[in-house]
């Protein structure tokens, strides 16, 4: 089969070549690859900036049709359309894993990033990890569960939030544009923040129902967010953008006790912070890493219910040939969500 692989660390390094399809285990399903997602972490791993595993066949957003199971397999069967959580081996045995949060097992394997993922024509998960996409969802926007889920952990399994907040989102990004949706179904009210070269993104994050749009680099971002806020400040804020400037600015317009989630990757693992305002105005920082089961669930129910549509978000398909296109229309940053068919 076809796939795209990341075959030596470093800048780009990526080839689209034949590979051998892996022989299934009995607890596994082989997927056909319908629609796979173009990740911000597929960016820095084909920058060279995160790179855990060579050759590797990168994905981990997509949504297939089943070609075959496993002996074991009882759940599922051929012709089912499913999405996979991209955790694919963990310990099972230690104390994240027995409460199923299994993006914290430091045994963790995931699908993408030391497992060959969804940049083929096929690939292997394990069946206790897929969901079946209901009816009423279609297969690109099932190919969004992934980073959906990631918001739903940091929205409703990271944080309190209480009806009447206002909180701000840094990166109107994908993860950004997602984080914003998730909140919408919380009666709050929501800053989008991004700068200048995010104009098309900003201008359909308008179109989304949030309420609040700043362009950071043409306003004082902290004057603007405290006439917004009785000068108290934005009681959450979601970091998506893995930026340094942005996260030195979430704490500037953070009120006194509010909480700051960090969602969005950096560029460099040590980046600084400013301890005089996390002390002095007593901020929570909190990480927020990927998702599990529970996320997956609760993402699938906004879908289903209709509580959120996905469908705008999908700037662009392309064939999983094309991707060297496809990656640079990324990384040009216009685009919501490029996609990838193989």
């Amino acid at each position: 089969m076809k796939a795209l692989r990341k075959t030596n660390p470093g800048y780009n390094q990526m080839r689209y070549t034949n590979v051998v399809t892996p022989d299934l285990k009995e607890d596994e399903v082989k997927i056909r690859v319908l629609f796979t997602g173009i990740c911000g972490s597929d960016i820095h791993n084909f920058k060279g900036e995160y790179t855990k595993v060579t050759p590797l066949t990168l994905g981990h957003e997509f949504s297939g049709e089943i070609v075959e199971v496993g002996e074991s397999v009882e759940r599922l069967e051929v012709g089912d359309i499913v999405s996979s959580e991209t955790t694919f081996e963990v310990c099972e045995k230690c104390p994240y894993c027995l409460k199923e949060e299994y993006n914290l097992c430091s045994q963790r394997k995931g699908l993408g990033t030391q497992i060959d993922g969804s940049f083929a024509e096929y690939v292997i998960a394990k069946a206790s990890r897929c969901h079946k996409i209901p009816d009423n969802i279609t297969p690109q926007v099932a190919a969004m569960l992934e980073p959906l889920a990631c918001c739903v952990h940091a929205v409703m399994e990271k944080t309190a939030i209480q009806s009447g907040e206002t909180i701000a989102v840094f990166g109107p990004g994908p993860i950004g544009l997602l984080m914003s949706l998730v909140l919408k179904t919380y009666q709050v009210t929501v800053i989008l923040i991004g700068i200048t070269q995010d104009k098309k993104r900003l201008q359909l994050a308008s179109t989304l129902g949030i309420d609040q749009i700043i362009d950071s680099q043409t306003c004082d971002l902290t004057s603007k967010v405290a006439s917004l806020t009785d000068n108290l400040g934005v009681d959450y804020v979601f970091e998506c953008s893995g930026s340094p400037v942005a996260l030195r600015q979430a704490f500037q317009i953070s009120k006194k006790q509010g909480t700051i989630i960090q969602e969005g990757l950096f560029a460099k693992d040590m980046i600084p912070i400013d301890m005089s305002l996390l002390i002095h105005k007593e901020i929570q920082y909190i990480g927020s890493r990927t998702q599990k089961p529970s996320s997956w669930l609760k993402s699938l129910d906004l879908l289903e219910s209709e509580k959120i549509d996905l469908t705008p978000l999908v700037s662009a398909v392309y064939p999983l040939a094309e991707w060297e296109q496809a990656f640079q229309k990324v990384m040009a940053g216009d685009d919501i969500k490029v996609l990838l068919q193989p």
